[in-house]
């Protein structure tokens, strides 16, 4: 169990405490006390929206926040602690179990009799507790002894259960963008008494904009640089701290990806990959393939979804691209990395130029026929000739599958012969593009059809 005034004797009620902690990190300092300071997530707390209006009318129900990392989910849960005067209380649920969910309804319970306060129960990861430590909060939701506030970086809908997420409203938080963290870091510069106003400090545009590009939307990132930029610079003899492009490089050097591999950010990117190859952008394909594997991505991940997209959106267009990106993929395995970066780009713009084609997709209906309509009977002359000669034996008739007409041993390898079940000898699920190889092959299968056709008329 944590709580953000962790040098309180209580270890719960920092809400009303302007203190600051000289030795804390400036990024936690700095961590905004109302929703004036608040940045980003204007579509929830901006003025008139709806959490806003529940804010100022100081009645809070409980709430789950989801979104993805460094969003200020744990953040807005700490202003609206302050705002309606709540003892805030912190559970980590990869740390924290019932029994610590027992030690704070306690607690809140105390709190409760003795002065009416309500107690604020922030629950960061809470997609982590299972459905058992889930339902233990139901009660207590119920009495109104905690108001729950619960952090999430997944789909609340598919990582909690029902009864907890009806008992709750769900708001999504999104990404802090660039703009956000340079405010951020103009407030930490200005404010004296929990930032870095008290000293005199000149930070260049150019260094301000590094800082914010590569923080990745991360605020913390941002401030964290900043306070390093200014503790390891040397005022000059005015006692002016001047900090540069050149000193920001080196205080953040590596660029913060927000993708993190799992989760819905794993499947937003993922998504973003295969709809840029599905759409003919090489380049879009190679930015969104480039920042999953900065991410930390599994290449063999990679190539699982380009194998998939060369049968589903390549398909008989360039029957080829299949071969192809399987190629790559045996390549990579024998080079590994970095070299089979080569490999990657080689399938995913091999694919994006590629000439699209769905049809494959025409097993689907298909299925669907099969299912709805039971499958038919093979034709006699289809079944297999050995299993048929046995039986013709016994019954002491002739072998249905003689009838069969082998398509090789006539020109272009082809000869008219039904296929399917009489009931649906004439349905067709196939639906052809009009592109690449398949055009051809298309033209091909009308000949066939047309053949077929005339041998029919002819009987």
């Amino acid at each position: 169990m944590d709580l953000f005034n962790e040098h309180s004797d209580d270890h719960g009620d920092d809400s009303q405490s302007d203190s600051t902690n000289p030795h804390e990190p400036l990024a936690t300092r700095m961590r905004p006390h109302s929703l004036e300071e608040f940045v980003g997530q204007k579509h929830i707390v901006g003025e008139g929206k709806m959490l806003r209006r529940m804010i100022e009318s100081g009645v809070i129900g409980s709430l789950i926040f989801y979104g993805p990392p460094s969003s200020g989910k744990t953040t807005l849960a700490h202003v609206i602690s302050r705002e309606i005067n709540a003892q805030f209380v912190v559970l980590n649920a990869v740390l924290d179990g019932i029994k610590d969910l027992r030690e704070v309804v306690a607690k809140a319970e105390k709190m409760q009799q003795m002065n009416g306060r309500k107690t604020i129960l922030f629950v960061d990861e809470i997609h982590r507790w299972n459905k058992a430590q889930q339902d233990a909060l139901l009660p207590h939701l119920e009495s109104g002894i905690i108001t729950l506030i619960g952090a999430t970086t997944e789909n609340p809908f598919y990582t909690m259960v029902s009864p907890l997420l009806s008992r709750c409203q769900l708001f999504e938080l999104y990404d802090l963008t660039r703009d956000h963290v340079l405010a951020m870091i103009g407030r930490a510069l200005e404010e004296e008494h929990r930032g870095l106003g008290n000293k005199n400090i000149e930070v260049t545009e150019p260094a301000r904009n590094h800082l914010a590009d590569f923080a990745g939307g991360d605020i913390r990132n941002a401030l964290n640089a900043l306070e390093v930029a200014v503790l390891s610079s040397e005022p000059d003899e005015e006692g002016m701290i001047h900090i540069d492009l050149e000193i920001a490089r080196e205080c953040i050097q590596k660029r913060s990806v927000r993708y993190d591999g799992t989760g819905d950010e794993h499947y937003h990117y993922a998504s973003a990959f295969i709809k840029s190859m599905r759409g003919s952008d090489p380049d879009a394909a190679l930015y969104w393939m480039a920042a999953m594997l900065e991410g930390g991505e599994d290449p063999n991940f990679l190539f699982r979804r380009m194998l998939i997209l060369a049968s589903e959106d390549v398909g008989m267009a360039d029957p080829h691209a299949l071969s192809l990106v399987n190629s790559a993929h045996e390549a990579f395995t024998k080079c590994g990395m970095p070299e089979g970066l080569y490999f990657l780009a080689h399938a995913s713009i091999y694919l994006s130029l590629a000439p699209k084609s769905n049809s494959t997709g025409a097993i689907f209906s298909a299925r669907r026929e099969v299912k709805n309509s039971g499958i038919g009977a093979v034709p006699p002359h289809l079944r297999d000739k050995t299993a048929n000669s046995k039986q013709s034996r016994y019954l002491g008739v002739e072998n249905a599958s003689d009838d069969y007409i082998y398509p090789h041993s006539y020109d272009h390898h082809w000869a008219p012969q039904q296929y399917l079940p009489e009931e649906v000898r004439n349905r067709e699920w196939y639906e052809p593009g009009q592109v690449g190889r398949e055009n051809k092959l298309w033209e091909r299968l009308q000949k066939i059809k047309e053949a077929y056709s005339h041998s029919e008329a002819r009987k």
